[in-house]
């Protein structure tokens, strides 16, 4: 695991600048549901930094009043947030563990309960657990779906997908608390020094990943602070999520 401190993070940033270049970032936040303290707290730290997030909404669990705030990026998340792998095995809602088509029949469903909910939910999917099998990917475009993020630098992007993940994610889920400053800042400078380099693909987003209803107070300071850190910086550029995703697949 790569430790890093704000210093790193600036040097990194700066190294961008030297080059002439912009070092593009993104926010994905999961699990939304209720508007509850967290999800408050959540938009509140958007409007502040002017940052926002694209919000991963778990469509069997979600209710209307999420929305009431104008001006969300909603994805989808799933269907229940379910684990339908073996014990032992990686968790996963979409894996391989079930028929294709019954994978893809909850999907669907979940898409049209998100859409009933909030009109303008973006068609992009967010797997539970950051996990989807092949079969089950590669059946997207015709299912409707424009973009796909998981976790770590892509590779293989399915035909007809905008594939943009996330890379740093804050939380420890071994402890279900803040991963701490050197991880997750290891992970965001990794990512940055990565794409510079030519070792991940540069035309990627740097991915921040958060989960408003697992945090504690250091990973919310740590969330504000790299939003704000990153945003003064002459060489980083946020990108709201219908940017990322609106490129052609």
């Amino acid at each position: 695991m790569i430790q890093a401190d704000w210093t790193d993070l600036d040097r990194a940033l700066d190294a961008y600048a030297a080059a002439g270049k912009t070092a593009e970032l993104w926010w994905r936040d999961d699990d939304a549901t209720l508007p509850v303290p967290a999800f408050a707290r959540l938009t509140a730290l958007a409007r502040a930094t002017g940052v926002r997030p694209l919000i991963a909404v778990i469509p069997a669990r979600a209710v209307a009043e999420l929305a009431a705030e104008p001006g969300l990026a909603i994805c989808q998340h799933g269907w229940n947030h379910d684990n339908h792998a073996p014990l032992g095995a990686p968790k996963a809602e979409l894996g391989a563990h079930r028929p294709p088509a019954m994978v893809l029949g909850e999907l669907a469903r979940g898409w049209l309960r998100l859409r009933a909910l909030y009109a303008a939910a973006l068609p992009v999917l967010v797997p539970p657990h950051n996990r989807i099998a092949p079969e089950i990917a590669v059946e997207l475009p015709r299912a409707g779906y424009r973009g796909l993020s998981t976790f770590g630098a892509r590779k293989a992007v399915p035909a007809g997908l905008v594939q943009i993940n996330a890379h740093c994610d804050i939380m420890d889920w071994n402890t279900r608390a803040f991963a701490g400053e050197g991880p997750a800042l290891g992970a965001l400078v990794g990512h940055l020094r990565a794409k510079l380099d030519g070792a991940a693909d540069p035309a990627e987003p740097t991915g921040l990943l958060t989960h408003h209803l697992a945090h504690d107070e250091a990973a919310w300071t740590f969330t504000q602070a790299a939003l704000r850190r990153i945003a003064a910086h002459r060489a980083a550029r946020w990108r709201a999520p219908e940017d990322v995703f609106a490129s052609r697949p």
